[in-house]
């Protein structure tokens, strides 16, 4: 690693990798070797690379970089770089300072009382190939701890990439340390209200959820398990507890045995603002460790940067309720960045609790809002409360993949909203929608009786597309899995923007709310009010080059075009691409660890592999010239079930096997006239034009004809709606 690095003037440049080069600056000319609040890693292999150094300069030219130092301190005119591609005519080069055109954006700390959109933190990828990330952390010490402030006085990463985002990313995970895998039960649905259940309440409320076949895997209790209104009034607000209700949990611990014999996992809301205050149970033994004055009432002030604290805190305080039966905690930190270190509080939050999880259990989660560069390496990020609005839902997929470019790919939002809004039950099945295909599925809502999200609280239809997604979420658990582990061994998050795998695509770029789900699925939800006129909402998609199939019903779509795509209330539009291999769990009420058969679903048309992986198991499928294989690397009495096209070929097979589809039936039901007239019947439009339509593209045989004749129609999105559907059936 040393022949990485060149020293010159009071600077110090070290070649990382040849699209990664370290930039620091340093009066003293010391420089910084230790772990950061953001960087974890300082060994990287040697990398080919030219230097030109003169008496007052010197050039380090890599494979994508040159860059120039002209000594002194840093400028524009001291330091800059040009980089070796040409994706903007006028940005090829970087100047000190000076904010460069085209970055792709990152993240930001909360979507608290945001109605839509709001700016993003910048991140590691830019469409001109090139970006710079600051290190303005903190020094950690060995074990973690905060050590103080760098001796390098400036301390930089210039990624130059090109548009190679995949190996970006993966490059800045082993800088920044990895995205640790998550326990299977994250991947399920939560349920989450903020909400002053009973034990009774609650334990009825998750058997009705079961009743009604909707599989959960985590309750999420809000902050009324604590004490809140009976509070002293001395000791103010109530929002900060550790003492529970016993009013509404007289026996806390049974009722968490309660949940857990239900398969369910539980997390308590946290708000530690306010400390450990006298009314607390914990208090005495607080008290006794931390010395406080019990005749004043002394609280123990919110305070991680004291070791004494923290120790209390996990283990006078969370210790005893973990006991009862907590799995993992809902930090809700809202107070802002002061502490007495310059450290964030919520980064101290972030790290102490994360690393005190799992002590409880391997890969145990968190869940709490992102405290800036280097915030993946404690999942799951809680979004904060989101208002109940279209325009919300709108910018949720957007802001969910494009934070894959900080490399921050597990957001856990509230899915239907939390607060304010109206009722609109088109936007609550929108929204879960989108949850369902989304990294954490976490349905959440506010106190007031009306905003609920449970199905039954919707008419029929929507009750049971609802009750349908969430079981899709549970049967999708094996795919979701394997590309848990996909991210925390190579970097590849669940959810990616389009150009990761279409960077020179301008279209990538342009639909920035369509998005890959894994490594088989592209999708594009519907986050717009339906065409009240076509009973249909819409969404505007881009299909990359290749066949695409809808996932639901198989409608057919040839790649290298962009179209609007139009789905009744209960549909979603969700594409897997020919040779896409899709597991599904066969029996998702179950909720197994590991599920006893698996669905593979097979999209004909090409060749294709999928790797299912397992904590302990990979096994593998391959569908190569009509000929489906399934081997595993440990014998297993699994079942399997083979689903090519739309239809079920054998069930109940046991083992590794091969089987010939060649011959068999490898088309969906989907047909251009079952789709048509479906479109008009449900479109409020006059029975005379829907005759005249399905008279005319019944009559007409060419394609283009067909065409012509729906661009007769002044109904611009009724003419979108039928050109999609002569579009898959040409």
């Amino acid at each position: 690693m040393n022949n990485n690095i060149i020293k010159f003037d009071k600077a110090r440049f070290t070649v990382l990798t040849e699209h990664l080069i370290r930039i620091e600056y340093s009066e003293t000319g010391e420089f910084e070797e230790r772990m950061t609040q953001m960087v974890q890693n300082r060994e990287f292999s040697e990398v080919n690379f030219d230097i030109i150094e003169k008496e007052e300069t010197i050039e380090i030219i890599t494979s994508t970089v040159h860059l120039y130092y002209n000594g002194g301190e840093f400028t524009n005119a001291s330091l800059f770089a040009d980089v070796k591609f040409n994706f903007s005519v006028y940005s090829n080069r970087w100047y000190f300072g000076e904010k460069s055109d085209g970055n792709l954006k990152g993240t930001t700390r909360t979507l608290d009382m945001i109605d839509g959109e709001c700016p993003l933190e910048d991140g590691i990828m830019s469409k001109n190939g090139f970006a710079v990330l600051a290190d303005k952390g903190k020094v950690l010490t060995e074990v973690g701890d905060i050590a103080g402030n760098s001796v390098s006085t400036i301390d930089l990463y210039l990624f130059a990439y090109r548009r190679d985002y995949r190996q970006a990313l993966k490059d800045f995970y082993q800088l920044t340390g990895n995205t640790p895998k998550l326990p299977r039960f994250a991947l399920g649905n939560w349920w989450s209200r903020y909400y002053d259940y009973s034990d009774k309440s609650y334990l009825a409320l998750m058997d009705k959820f079961t009743d009604k076949k909707v599989p959960l895997s985590v309750s999420v209790i809000d902050m009324d398990w604590h004490k809140v209104s009976e509070v002293p009034s001395r000791f103010g607000s109530g929002w900060t507890g550790y003492s529970w209700n016993k009013k509404l949990f007289p026996n806390p611990e049974n009722f968490i045995d309660e949940l857990h014999q239900r398969k369910l996992k539980v997390t308590l809301n946290d708000h530690p603002a306010d400390g450990i205050r006298a009314f607390e149970d914990p208090y005495p033994q607080v008290a006794q460790t931390l010395d406080l004055n019990t005749e004043l009432e002394e609280a123990a002030k919110f305070d991680f940067d004291n070791l004494k604290f923290r120790k209390a805190y996990f283990e006078e305080v969370h210790g005893p309720l973990e006991k009862e039966g907590v799995d993992f905690w809902w930090i809700d930190w809202q107070q802002g960045a002061i502490s007495k270190s310059g450290v964030d509080p919520l980064w101290l939050l972030n790290h102490y609790q994360y690393q005190n999880a799992q002590k409880k259990h391997k890969n145990n989660i968190i869940l709490s809002r992102y405290a800036g560069p280097g915030s993946h390496r404690y999942p799951l990020g809680f979004s904060g409360d989101s208002v109940i609005s279209w325009a919300s839902l709108d910018f949720q997929p957007y802001f969910t993949s494009t934070a894959s470019n900080i490399g921050y790919t597990w957001w856990s939002h509230d899915i239907g909203g939390h607060m304010q809004g109206y009722k609109d039950a088109e936007l609550s099945l929108r929204w879960l929608q989108f949850g369902v295909f989304s990294p954490i599925n976490r349905l959440h809502s506010s106190k007031s009786e009306f905003t609920s999200k449970e199905p039954w609280h919707f008419d029929a239809v929507i009750e049971q597309s609802m009750i349908d997604f969430l079981q899709l979420r549970h049967q999708l658990i094996p795919y979701l899995y394997s590309a848990n582990l996909i991210t925390a061994s190579e970097g590849r998050a669940l959810v990616e923007p389009l150009y990761y795998e279409y960077p020179m695509e301008e279209e990538a770029y342009q639909h920035r709310n369509q998005y890959l789900f894994g490594e088989q699925l592209m999708v594009a939800p519907i986050t717009e009010k339906m065409n009240s006129l076509l009973q249909m909402g819409s969404v505007e998609v881009w299909f990359p080059e290749g066949t695409w199939y809808d996932f639901f019903s198989g409608q057919p779509y040839d790649g290298k075009v962009s179209l609007k795509v139009y789905r009744e209330i209960t549909e979603m539009p969700v594409f897997a691409k020919a040779g896409a291999i899709i597991p599904l769990d066969k029996n998702p009420l179950k909720k197994e660890e590991i599920p006893s058969e698996i669905i593979w679903k097979i999209f004909p048309g090409a060749d294709g592999e999928y790797l299912l992986l397992e904590e302990d198991n990979e096994t593998k499928a391959e569908f190569v010239n009509g000929i489906f294989t399934v081997t595993s690397k440990k014998e297993s009495s699994r079942k399997h079930t083979i689903i090519y096209g739309e239809h079920e070929i054998v069930s109940a097979k046991r083992g590794e096997f091969s089987i010939d589809l060649n011959g068999k039936e490898e088309n969906f039901d989907w047909n251009f006239s079952t789709a048509l007239f479906r479109r008009l019947d449900i479109a409020e439009i006059s029975y005379e034009q829907k005759d005249e339509i399905l008279q005319q593209l019944s009559l007409i045989e060419e394609h283009e004809k067909q065409v012509a004749f729906i661009k007769t129609n002044e109904n611009q999105e009724l003419q979108n709606s039928l050109f999609e559907l002569l579009y898959s059936g040409k």
